[in-house]
């Protein structure tokens, strides 16, 4: 795991760059779902200074954008033996989890992505607000709008502020990356609530 080095008390500590619950899971998501029926290939954990990229062979059965909410095991006997083993967390909880942990670390969304051939799941080490690209914040906002969803709750400017660590003088901020989401097609108003912008809520583009 990538670690970094800090005095704590005067004392030398490595400190690991990425929360190990998420990493464990991702790892055991990649066994669950691979395509065992593709031969030649295997999951596989690529370790980079700054990030690691977790992946499996076969594309997934639920879309990507739908991790966080959806969840069909392509492998239902392997995925009950590991819950029963400790090996993962309960079924389809696994990716809020990792999504909630990158939120509270106030790390970048981890990014889902697919090809016919493999699934792949990067999660980032700590990178400030500033350095993050649009890319990057429309993806957590997304994420962060559809794990309060999960939740049974609804994401705000002040929710989404919280999850980058913004102050309230910033709020025109979280409002941009808003409305860059919206006009991504990833998330849409709240209607129930009417057009007042001091109560406006979110929903993720499928609720």
């Amino acid at each position: 795991m990538p670690q970094n080095e800090v005095i704590q008390n005067a004392l030398r500590k490595k400190v690991k760059l990425l929360p190990e619950n998420s990493v464990r899971e991702l790892i055991a998501n990649s066994l669950i779902h691979q395509d065992l029926r593709i031969g030649g290939a295997g999951p596989m954990i690529e370790i980079h200074p700054e990030r690691i990229v977790i992946s499996n062979p076969g594309e997934p059965i639920v879309k990507v954008d739908r991790f966080i909410d959806g969840y069909q095991s392509r492998n239902e006997r392997l995925a009950d033996f590991m819950r029963r083993m400790d090996i993962c967390e309960e079924r389809g909880s696994g990716i809020d989890r990792v999504v909630h942990e990158a939120e509270l670390f106030q790390l970048p969304a981890p990014k889902f992505q697919s090809d016919p051939q493999r699934t792949m799941v990067t999660v980032f080490g700590p990178q400030p607000f500033e350095d993050m690209d649009r890319e990057d914040r429309v993806r957590a906002c997304y994420q962060h709008c559809s794990l309060k969803w999960v939740l049974n709750e609804r994401m705000t400017n002040q929710t989404l502020r919280e999850r980058f660590g913004l102050p309230e003088s910033r709020a025109a901020i979280a409002s941009q990356i808003i409305s860059a989401t919206i006009e991504a097609g990833m998330i849409k108003p709240d209607e129930t609530v009417g057009a007042s912008r001091k109560y406006a809520r979110y929903l993720p583009f499928w609720a």
